[in-house]
């Protein structure tokens, strides 16, 4: 089978990233002699650098809602003069569409969805129809392969840790703590800090240690430092700005707590056991796949796509901290040391 140079496209976001790694794995596989090359926007670069079976990771610069051409133009040229064979589009947006017509591959490939603007069918040579079943998003990912005959030996997510920062991860995270991730890009999908706090007291109590943390946002930090006011003897990991440390620190963990957001991706990509707290959000869809992977899931949730929870009943408020205490008893016994020591 000949070896041809690919490119993959993903502009979205951190959890979508590490969903993505089973359709990467795929394409290595088949085309085990291939260049293998990733285009990602540059936050996210750092999540995919460390795999070994990546050729190249190219980081697009973007911030949200505005365009650069300026900055972006050089990439794309520099992405041309390589001469791609086959490019795949895993998000088939606007702004994919376009990078794909511009870099030019020989073969190129996205998702047939409707909407956006007129010109998308035509960036690409083949388009996949999207599938009315629901699938868990890395196997609706990996089926727009099935235009090159391609299919996964396996859907678990995989993401590395860069190992010259694992001293730098110990004095942020001793062994064997619990870390809990208190925030999320949309309010709605955060469970209760009184929930969080009568947690704490429970694993307090049974002798497991807790350790909470937050992202590097101006309203996840705002939620850190509420956090420390209602429960003030509780253990913080302040926020790190850095993703790839940030990756070396998570992968310490024992066990990661949270709702349905990037870090638990990266968690769960990275082979720490996960507790995964769902409400608006699908665990059918997005739930960390693999056996040391459990959920719990709140009541029925009317928010839509609105991110801020406008329900007196908070969906994800009906999973009790006697719950999650309980499910994380179960998991504890099975998640052994934490991957940084073994």
């Amino acid at each position: 089978m000949s070896a041809p140079k690919i490119l993959a496209i993903q502009f979205k976001y951190f959890g979508d990233a590490v969903l993505l790694t089973p359709s990467l794995r795929a394409i290595r596989e088949k085309f085990p002699q291939s260049e293998l090359h990733v285009l990602v926007p540059e936050k996210i670069a750092p999540v995919l650098q460390p795999l070994p079976w990546l050729d190249r990771v190219w980081p697009m610069p973007h911030r949200r809602g505005h365009a650069s051409l300026r900055r972006t133009w050089p990439v794309i040229r520099a992405l041309r003069r390589e001469q791609f064979d086959r490019s795949v589009d895993f998000a088939s947006n606007d702004r994919g569409a376009i990078a794909s017509l511009l870099i030019g591959a020989r073969q190129r490939l996205g998702w047939a969805d409707p909407g956006g603007f007129w010109g998308r069918p035509y960036c690409y040579h083949q388009r996949v129809a999207p599938d009315a079943i629901v699938r868990h998003e890395s196997a609706r990912l990996a089926r727009l392969l099935s235009a090159w005959d391609l299919k996964p030996s396996s859907l678990t997510a995989e993401i590395r840790a860069d190992p010259a920062l694992a001293e730098k991860a110990a004095a942020l995270l001793p062994t064997g703590k619990i870390l809990c991730h208190l925030a999320s890009s949309q309010s709605k999908k955060e469970w209760p800090l009184a929930h969080w706090a009568a947690l704490h007291r429970m694993a307090a109590a049974a002798g497991l240690e807790l350790v909470f943390a937050t992202g590097v946002g101006a309203r996840e930090e705002a939620l850190l430092t509420a956090f420390k006011k209602l429960v003030p003897a509780a253990p913080v990991l302040e926020p790190i700005p850095d993703i790839a440390l940030y990756l070396a620190v998570l992968r310490r963990a024992r066990v990661f707590v949270s709702g349905d957001t990037g870090p638990l991706h990266f968690a769960a990509g990275l082979g720490v056991p996960t507790l995964a707290l769902f409400g608006p959000s699908s665990p059918a869809q997005w739930a960390p796949i693999g056996a040391s992977h459990r959920f719990l899931t709140g009541s029925a949730c009317t928010c839509g796509d609105v991110g801020v929870c406008a329900s007196a009943n908070h969906c994800l408020a009906a999973i009790t901290p006697e719950q999650v205490f309980a499910e994380l008893k179960r998991v504890v016994p099975t998640a052994g040391p934490p991957l940084a020591s073994r």
